[in-house]
């Protein structure tokens, strides 16, 4: 095998674990299947993976190394993605919503731009995927280039681990039509976001 295709399976393994590790994305994308519905939610997946890739690109055109050598950098682009958590988690908790098609402010696009601004705005996936990527791009191969497709790669894998986890809603859908239900999701995921916010508010790395 060669060097860069060991790489790449090597990433791929990597990635797949910590794609199925439980986070903030996979708190947005059950939340919005089960409340919002399966072509929503797929949405806010593809959005998450946009912000994905949009980092990955980042990344290869060396301009992560700034937000990881800046402290000012960081520290704006940190509480950007923190009062954006904090303004969907308060958005969350103070919903009424009763019913499965009476979306929060839910335009045609929201939702992608949502899971978009939540990668998007989190320096901690910029300073991850600086740290992380570098490690499976082998001597001698073109950087920006393989850095690209193991963002692609991550990217892949979370939007095939999104689908999952929403066709898993479909069983309980009856369940999570349920007024009762909808609001005990909507302020379970806002307080989800809400701690995200203050953990990375008050992150000093």
């Amino acid at each position: 095998m060669n060097p860069l295709a060991s790489s790449l399976a090597a990433f791929t393994a990597a990635a797949a674990l910590l794609t199925v590790t439980p986070g903030l994305d996979t708190a947005l994308v059950l939340r919005t299947a089960a409340v919002e519905g399966s072509r929503r939610a797929l949405t806010a997946a593809l959005g998450i993976c946009l912000g994905c890739l949009a980092w990955g690109a980042v990344v290869a055109l060396g301009l992560g190394m700034l937000l990881k050598a800046s402290l000012l950098a960081y520290t704006i682009l940190k509480y950007a993605g923190a009062a954006y958590l904090l303004w969907l988690g308060v958005q969350l908790l103070l919903s009424r919503r009763e019913r499965f098609d009476a979306p929060v402010r839910a335009g045609s696009g929201n939702w992608l731009a949502r899971g978009f601004l939540t990668n998007a705005l989190n320096p901690k996936v910029g300073v991850f995927y600086v740290s992380f990527l570098p490690q499976f791009v082998p001597a001698g191969s073109e950087v920006a280039a393989v850095t690209l497709l193991l963002a692609a790669i991550h990217a892949m894998l979370g939007l095939l681990w999104f689908a999952v986890l929403v066709a898993a809603t479909r069983p309980l859908a009856r369940a999570l039509q349920r007024p009762r239900v909808i609001r005990a999701l909507d302020r379970a995921t806002g307080a989800v976001f809400l701690l995200f916010a203050a953990r990375l508010a008050l992150s000093r790395d």
